[in-house]
């Protein structure tokens, strides 16, 4: 049974240690499914089921623009679910039963090519994005709900950056090695779906089972259309800049993360770089947050996300130069940016719980679901938008598909568009994003003192224990 639920403003016992790293195991599913088919679907269309890049990139964007609609529509049915086990956990379960299967099959490698393949990829990659939106959105509304006071609230975030840290680290890392492995064929890319659903179902599975233990503080009111949610958006301004600057961010990313493979293969001269060179890009996330995470305390959280923009936008720049300056600019540039990423993980996040809080203190509403929506549906369609935006500099530069047997040359005009697509264009989307980070005004979010998250676990700060009245019979 779900814990009772509390009334605004009365005082919570910290959260049981369990709830907290079960949380987290959680962020297991959105860093792989953030991470894996930005990384990998793109390349995977191009250069083995020989789709057109235009093609390609309407495959990997079609699919995951639907987001933009049934984000909020899951916010919605799940901040009026009466539902036994909570408002959010069953949403949990119907998310892990339903993404490992579909991930698996999105890497099936009919025996399809061209237009049939893309189609079958985009149809099964429909469904897998319904399947994490019914996970996500719940998922990431939670801790509002679990919760009021702020330093619990940087607790439990801190476990869910943690393990999105190592989510993204090992899926990006062993995905790309095991579909290049042996002949670089169907095979290898269907082994790599089996492996990856595996490390899907461990984290959505393992989030709604120790969930279970955690306490209602709180509850969301629903806005009952997208119109109602799109027109809080608008009336909540800190919110409005805030989720606007970290969609032009992720699609910077996005655009990184759909450019890697090709990066490797064709800028750096090997297909197998693209391991190294995530791991350069990844490896900084967990090794440097802590770092981020002091310099918010001391300077805070938007001076901090000043400092993970700019040094962003300065690597992306410098990775520009590896053409004329060799691989070893390359590698040292993807890791200026792999130091900016754990930033930009980090400081997005707190600054939103915190903008979130703030809107309960100003209108009474909890509106956390309506919010959260809007932002993982502006997230993941930023992230297949950077597919599709790469896909379409490959298109008008001439690249040329092939399948995994029959490899072809690509002209002058390509590979430099590779270049200008992992480099240039992201650059120009971080100085974008530089603007609405200065129209966003911490004061008007009454985020000040916000606290920011620990990527790290720490001990609860000693306080008056109260009954506890949130156990699971």
């Amino acid at each position: 049974m779900a814990a009772d639920i509390r009334a605004l403003g009365e005082p919570v016992a910290p959260l049981r240690r369990r709830v907290r790293i079960g949380y987290g195991l959680g962020s297991l599913c959105t860093g792989t499914f953030a991470t894996v088919p930005g990384l990998i679907l793109l390349y995977y269309l191009t250069n083995v089921l020989a789709v057109p890049a235009a093609v390609a990139g309407a495959a990997v964007f079609l699919p995951k623009a639907w987001d933009v609609l049934v984000n909020p529509l899951v916010g919605a049915v799940s901040d009026r679910s009466r539902l036994r086990g909570g408002p959010r956990r069953p949403f949990l379960l119907a998310g892990a039963c339903t993404l490992p299967p579909l991930f698996a099959l999105l890497f099936a490698a009919p025996p399809l090519r061209g237009a049939a393949a893309a189609g079958y990829v985009a149809v099964v990659f429909l469904l897998a994005a319904t399947a994490y939106a019914v996970f996500q959105v719940p998922y990431v509304t939670m801790p509002a709900e679990m919760t009021e006071d702020p330093a619990e609230r940087g607790r439990v975030l801190g476990w869910r950056v943690g393990f999105l840290g190592v989510a993204i680290l090992l899926s990006g890392g062993l995905a790309p090695a095991i579909a290049h492995a042996g002949d670089d064929g169907p095979g290898s890319y269907r082994t790599m779906g089996i492996a990856v659903a595996f490390l899907l179902a461990l984290g959505m599975f393992g989030a709604w089972f120790t969930t279970r233990w955690a306490p209602a503080v709180a509850r969301s009111e629903a806005e009952h259309s997208l119109r109602a949610q799109l027109a809080a958006a608008r009336s909540h301004r800190p919110f409005l800049f805030l989720a606007g600057m970290w969609t032009l961010q992720a699609l910077a990313v996005g655009v990184m993360l759909a450019g890697v493979q090709y990066f490797a293969t064709y800028t750096l001269g090997s297909a197998d770089a693209v391991t190294p060179l995530f791991a350069c890009l990844i490896g900084p996330l967990v090794l440097v947050m802590p770092l981020w995470n002091r310099l918010a305390r001391r300077y805070g959280v938007k001076a901090a996300q000043w400092c993970a923009s700019v040094l962003f936008l300065g690597g992306a720049v410098l990775l520009a130069c590896t053409p004329a300056a060799g691989n070893a600019l390359g590698f040292g540039a993807v890791v200026v940016i792999g130091i900016a990423y754990a930033g930009l993980q980090l400081l997005p996040l707190t600054m939103l719980a915190d903008t979130l809080a703030a809107d309960v203190a100003r209108t009474g509403k909890r509106r956390a679901a309506t919010f959260t929506g809007l932002w993982t549906a502006a997230e993941n369609l930023a992230f297949a938008l950077g597919a599709g935006a790469f896909a379409l500099v490959l298109a008008v530069t001439g690249f040329r598909s092939s399948d995994a047997d029959h490899r072809v040359d690509q002209p002058g005009a390509a590979l430099t568009g590779i270049t200008v697509g992992m480099s240039v264009l992201p650059a120009v989307l971080a100085a974008a994003s530089l603007w609405l980070l200065y129209r966003y005004r911490e004061d008007a979010a009454d985020n000040t003192s916000a606290t920011p998250v620990s990527p790290a676990p720490v001990s609860p700060a000693p306080e008056p224990r109260q009954e506890e009245t949130d156990r699971v019979d």
